[in-house]
């Protein structure tokens, strides 16, 4: 711009001009010319004197105004609430001069420039413009407010593009970690700090990571980061790479990186791939952890894979030939071979020969005895047993097994070994509700039928009378070769009591008897030498009309004795009513003697009256009238009985 001092300077460069015409006019030529002629030939007679030299411009107000229109166009506007660019001019102690292309410069505190401690004369930074003016008529300006709307942008930015931020760790909190962004303060939770759980979260605090946004809240100006999206983002390209470039039966190498009851996950370099549990050994295995370990390198074949689903199914075993295709050529059909067993069924066991060569032992295979074998409680996991190969098929890759056939079969001489009517101790193997199965021998066994186990109690279960484990002296009753079957007793170790009963429990004998049990139908009670016998519901009533009680003890009338099916009924009524009977049996017959004894004494009273006087006739009559009223009395009882 023009300033007074211009136009002053401007007055001051034409005076010397003047000068020289001024002197000229003192020589003789022009001392010989006019006054007025001289002064019509100056240079300057155009030049307008009237004007003055202070606060006025030699320049026109189009002209003024053009300048001012050029001028402005090299300045930048600034306006309030945004962003600009300013150059540093200058660093003062406390301030810092930047150059924003404006009217004038503004000025930033040195402190909010603590990043950058290389800060110079010369280096642009982003400034926001808080105020055009102040009240000292300065620029205001905010290096820190434009750090953050930065951060903001930077955030908005990555949430909806999916552009990647850096962001510093600053301190733990609940549930994750607590992120600068530039400024901004932003939650990472700790599901979204790797793709693999994290328990340490203090090991972060302090690093600077990459993150994207995942969630903004615009109000309030927050954001949710996460590393994981980040890390997942670069294994979904590495899988789509390793998947579009698979084949089935290729050999890879892979990271065991999780295991669990029914197989293992692996890392095959950004892609994950399960490897079944059956399909890592031609053996039987229970758990995975069997064979691998957490981060064990191995190599595996991919057995299939869904590009779709981003499924791929791995295989170790497969690495190695089937064992039954290297299985050792002398085992064949009769060969004696060792095996432990791997799995139980209902119908028996499977004994591994080599890992992945296995054979079948059936029920029926396991003893020569007839008895059944429960395949789950007769083998145990983990138990060697040695077995006869009874058939083998290499190509459908079965073979079955016996254990019994290692023994020669006991029922080719039981005849000899075990004849009728022998007597033997054998041990309970099994309890059903008709019988007891007793095992002799290894292979040979029978049943005790129930009711050869006592000749004098009845047991509604054999349970009652001995359990699984115990030892029983039994005699042979019957063979069936054919069948390989015993029957067994055990009552028959000792003679038939029941042909002393049928004298010492006739039918109308009294005996006490103790309640063993009761039910709607009677009850069962105990005579003398353990004998049982039951007693009908209504003949165990009492006198006073209840029944008797489990342990009550009664007197009992043996109302009946089967001495060919065992059975003895007795009654405690019956008793009751035969005492009654000969109660009043009694009370007649001491009647009868009574009146016999008067009959007598008025007898004897008669033979040594000889003579009678009226009064004694009048006693005599009394009597008389007194025998015949006893004798009617007589002969009504009679006719009664």
């Amino acid at each position: 711009m023009l300033d007074d001092q211009t136009v002053e300077n401007e007055g001051q460069e034409t005076a010397p001009e003047t000068t020289p015409e001024v002197v000229e006019t003192t020589t003789p030529e022009v001392a010989e010319t006019p006054k007025e002629e001289v002064v019509k030939e100056t240079a300057h007679d155009d030049f307008d004197w009237g004007k003055g030299s202070k606060n006025a411009l030699p320049y026109t107000d189009e002209e003024i105004k053009n300048y001012l229109a050029e001028y402005e166009a090299t300045l930048s506007s600034v306006i309030e609430s945004e962003m600009v660019t300013g150059v540093v001019s200058s660093i003062s102690s406390g301030d810092v001069v930047l150059d924003i292309n404006s009217k004038s410069d503004g000025l930033v505190s040195l402190s909010e420039f603590r990043d950058t401690p290389d800060l110079k004369v010369g280096d642009s930074v982003i400034v926001y413009v808080e105020k055009q003016e102040d009240d000292k008529g300065q620029l205001v300006l905010s290096r820190r407010k434009a750090k953050l709307l930065k951060a903001w942008e930077d955030i908005v930015d990555s949430y909806e593009n999916g552009t990647v931020i850096k962001g510093t760790v600053v301190s733990k909190t609940k549930g994750g970690l607590i992120v600068d962004a530039s400024g901004l303060e932003t939650f990472l939770p700790g599901s979204q700090i790797d793709i693999k759980p994290i328990v340490d979260y203090d090991a972060y605090v302090g690093k600077t990571m990459e993150f994207k946004v995942v969630k903004i809240n615009e109000q309030i100006k927050n954001a949710v980061v996460s590393h994981k999206a980040l890390i997942e983002s670069d294994l979904a390209e590495q899988r789509e790479a390793i998947i579009g470039g698979l084949e089935k039966g290729q050999v890879l190498e892979g990271l065991v990186k999780n295991i669990t009851d029914f197989g293992a996950f692996l890392d095959l370099g950004g892609v994950d791939g399960l490897l079944y549990i059956t399909d890592i050994s031609w053996g039987r295995i229970s758990h995975p952890s069997e064979v691998l370990a957490l981060n064990q390198k191995i190599n595996v074949v991919v057995l299939d894979f869904d590009e779709n689903k981003k499924r791929i199914s791995l295989g170790l075993k497969q690495l190695q030939p089937h064992p039954w295709e290297v299985l050792d050529a002398t085992i064949t059909e009769g060969s004696t071979i060792k095996g432990k067993v791997v799995n139980i069924e209902d119908y028996g066991a499977f004994l591994e020969i080599l890992p992945g060569v296995e054979g079948l032992v059936h029920v029926s295979e396991v003893t020569w005895s007839n008895h059944p074998i429960n395949a789950r409680e007769y083998f145990k996991l983990g138990q060697e047993y040695d077995a006869k190969v009874v058939t083998i098929d290499r190509e459908d890759r079965k073979m079955s097994l016996s254990i019994k056939q290692l023994s020669d079969d006991p029922w080719t001489q039981i005849e000899e070994k075990f004849p009728v009517e022998s007597r033997h101790t054998g041990v309970v193997k099994n309890l059903t509700p008709y019988g007891v199965f007793v095992e002799i021998e290894e292979g040979i066994g029978g049943m005790v039928h129930i009711s050869d186990l006592s000749w004098t109690k009845r047991y509604s279960h054999p349970s009652e009378f001995t359990k699984v484990g115990n030892d029983i002296d039994i005699t042979i009753l019957d063979i069936d070769k054919n069948n390989r079957k015993l029957s067994l007793g055990h009552k028959q170790i000792e003679e038939n009591p029941w042909d002393t009963f049928e004298s010492v429990f006739p039918i109308g004998s009294y005996h006490e008897a103790t309640i063993l049990r009761r039910d709607d139908r009677g009850a069962i009670v105990q005579l003398p030498y353990g004998l049982e016998a039951f007693a009908p519901i209504k003949h165990i009533r009492k006198e006073d009309n209840t029944l008797a009680e489990v342990e009550e003890v009664l007197t009992v009338k043996v109302i009946e004795f089967n001495r060919d099916d065992k059975r003895i009924l007795v009654s405690h009524l019956r008793y009751l009513d035969d005492i009654r009977r000969e109660a009043d049996e009694q009370v007649k017959s001491e009647r009868v003697k009574e009146r016999k004894e008067t009959r007598q004494a008025i007898k004897k009273e008669q033979s040594k009256v000889e003579r009678t006087t009226l009064g004694d006739m009048d006693v005599f009559s009394q009597l008389k009238e007194q025998l015949n009223e006893d004798a009617a009395e007589d002969t009504k009882d009679d006719a009664a009985e």
